[in-house]
């Protein structure tokens, strides 16, 4: 079992920077492969970035690409999610979630384990 505790998120303004970390528990950490998701209020979990276990490989939703990078820290337990260039539509809760496997996933069924979620505002 693993558990996923996110941290960082907040209200930024358009164009600023945030970024979300990810904490898990358990000794097999450096094995799973890690994802991040974002979810608005009546839309589908959508996904948004995708880590290997070694941190070798990453994936972004083409609507990232460019902004936000995704990265991990295998001694530490952490994965993290850096966003840059925020825009209002970025607005929403994001979700970190783990895999058991070593290559990364992006779908909603691909994943394991959930965080609870952090919400990330970002304002006009």
């Amino acid at each position: 079992q693993v558990q996923l505790v996110e941290s960082g998120g907040g209200l930024v303004q358009a164009g600023g920077s945030l970024r979300l970390s990810c904490a898990a528990s358990g000794r097999t950490f450096g094995s799973y492969a890690m994802g991040w998701f974002r979810q608005a209020p009546g839309k589908e979990r959508e996904f948004v970035a995708a880590i290997n276990w070694s941190g070798g490989n990453t994936y972004y939703a083409d609507s990232v690409k460019d902004r936000f990078t995704i990265s991990r820290d295998n001694g530490k337990n952490t994965v993290y999610l850096q966003m840059n260039s925020l825009k209002p539509e970025d607005t929403t809760v994001y979700y970190c979630a783990a895999r058991r496997a070593y290559a990364l996933g992006v779908g909603l069924k691909d994943y394991d384990y959930w965080g609870q979620g952090t919400q990330v505002t970002v304002s006009s």
